[in-house]
């Protein structure tokens, strides 16, 4: 090719200089920098990915820098490691990485809240500017709180519980654009996590547990908490259905879960594959779930035409399955009234777990009956030593120092 034969990716063309306002040479390079996903919206309001095809374009003043700059990216092209300049927005890759997930909706829906504080501050820019001090600030504001979410009501202070799982969701978006050569690198991967701070765990003692097992009955959601202390996770108290219980047989089949996403109750499965499983009723619970069942059919005949599905074990008097946030309100009225220790509602899963393990039931088996897949996750959360297990721990001490003295 001759020296002054441009190829066709160079345009020689005229512009206007902003400085002098008098017509100059430009050379601009138009590349094809292959292919890139980007979002649109069906009618019914959901999203799919449509493949576009990608340019690069640049304007430089000599054809010897022109020159240079189509062969480096012509180069960085063939060998699949070009990052184009993109107009995509944060917004844009997010809804475009989420319509890409093939999830469970509940999951998918705890991605999108997760992602909601980055589309909220920084959606509207171009994702190739998005900073590790972008993510740093947006990290220290939601540890702080009071970050808007509507016109109306602030976002309470995150903990590291809500704020790493958020920037592992960031890290994963920005890592499939690298993957894709949107961008050079992930920032995410750049910003610290917060440290961990495990919640502290209280059970009941043995004596703790009959108090309020016998302010149960007296309880119009009583059989919640048997369900709590008999270890089932607050969604699946919330998502079992009569459906999933065989009084006659003795056995109840946890299936469902009912979960808050984003403020919202959503119903879905359970959170594992061993967390679906088959538990026999004991007496206490069997008692309890009965009465339960008629009461409910005393209310539905008072509400008539009025009563909802009524399919949910736990639900409001007209039938309605309740939010899972109301149930941890109702089990804090239900400790205060019984005379019990406030603890979480899922501390009553604790409560459960360590009684057993209290009473040499082997581990295995606890994992197997709180749903688990890991017998050394249940021996490190689950198993902890109350007051119960200390005074033993005491009596067998006390025991060995006799022993000795005789």
């Amino acid at each position: 090719m001759a020296r002054n034969q441009l190829p066709p990716q160079i345009r020689k063309i005229s512009v206007i200089d902003r400085r002098t306002g008098k017509d100059v040479v430009r050379y601009q390079v138009t590349v094809d920098a292959g292919t890139r996903e980007v979002p649109r919206l069906r009618p019914d309001g959901s999203t799919y990915l449509h493949t576009t095809r990608s340019q690069s374009r640049r304007r430089f003043d000599t054809e010897k820098d022109a020159r240079a700059y189509l062969a480096r990216v012509t180069d960085e092209v063939n060998r699949g490691v070009h990052v184009s300049g993109s107009a995509l927005s944060v917004d844009e890759v997010c809804e475009a990485w989420l319509a890409g997930r093939r999830v469970r909706p509940t999951t998918k829906n705890a991605y999108r809240h997760a992602l909601e504080p980055l589309r909220q501050f920084h959606g509207s820019m171009p994702v190739q500017r998005l900073t590790k001090g972008h993510l740093d600030s947006l990290v220290t504001a939601l540890a702080a709180g009071g970050t808007p979410m509507t016109a109306h009501s602030v976002r309470r202070p995150w903990s590291p519980q809500s704020i790493n799982p958020m920037l592992n969701i960031v890290s994963a978006v920005l890592t499939d654009l690298v993957k894709q050569g949107l961008l050079v690198r992930n920032v995410a991967l750049l910003v610290d996590r917060l440290p961990r701070t495990q919640p502290q765990m209280r059970t009941f003692s043995v004596e703790e547990m009959r108090q309020m097992l016998a302010f149960a009955q007296t309880d119009r959601v009583g059989h919640a908490w048997n369900l709590a202390l008999s270890g089932l996770r607050r969604g699946e108290i919330c998502g079992l259905r009569w459906s999933d219980v065989d009084l006659d047989a003795g056995v109840m089949s946890i299936r469902n879960n009912r979960v808050s996403v984003a403020g919202q109750a959503v119903d879905g499965l359970t959170k594992t594959e061993r967390s679906n499983r088959d538990l026999p009723l004991t007496p206490v619970l069997t008692a309890a779930l009965i009465a339960a069942r008629e009461r409910q059919d005393l209310e539905s005949a008072a509400a008539g035409a009025n009563y909802g599905p009524g399919t949910h074990i736990v639900c409001d008097v007209l039938g309605h399955a309740y939010h899972p946030d109301t149930l941890s309100n109702f089990w804090q009225t239900a400790c205060k009234r019984a005379g019990v220790p406030q603890i979480r509602l899922h501390d009553a899963r604790h409560t459960c777990a360590t009684l057993m393990h209290l009473q040499n039931v082997p581990i295995a088996v606890i994992s197997a009956w709180l749903g688990h897949a890991d017998s050394a996750f249940t021996m490190r959360t689950y198993a902890h030593a109350p007051n119960d297990a200390l005074k033993i721990a005491a009596q067998s001490l006390q025991t060995m120092s006799d022993l000795h003295g005789n």
